[in-house]
């Protein structure tokens, strides 16, 4: 039978992203069914995973720059005024 280690390890992620064997699958939910803690830790990481996924990609360095660049010039254009 699967262990709360083995589960939090190597299977929680794959099970919610359907990765796992039939096999697998079977032994996670009937751990699960059993487990309470499990339940809570697999609950939590969908929603960190669902939060992740919406959130938007990192910027590029060079995106960055630009926007430091844009920041700099209107930032001296008030300084002018």
């Amino acid at each position: 039978m699967l262990n709360c280690k083995t589960l939090v390890q190597q299977h929680a992620s794959d099970y919610l992203e359907q990765q796992l064997t039939f096999r697998q699958r079977i032994g996670v939910r009937v751990h699960l069914v059993l487990c309470q803690n499990c339940r809570r830790f697999v609950s939590q990481l969908k929603v960190v995973r669902s939060v992740l996924l919406r959130s938007p990609p990192p910027l590029q360095e060079t995106q960055v720059q630009s926007i430091a660049a844009k920041l700099h010039s209107a930032h001296h254009q008030r300084n002018k005024s």
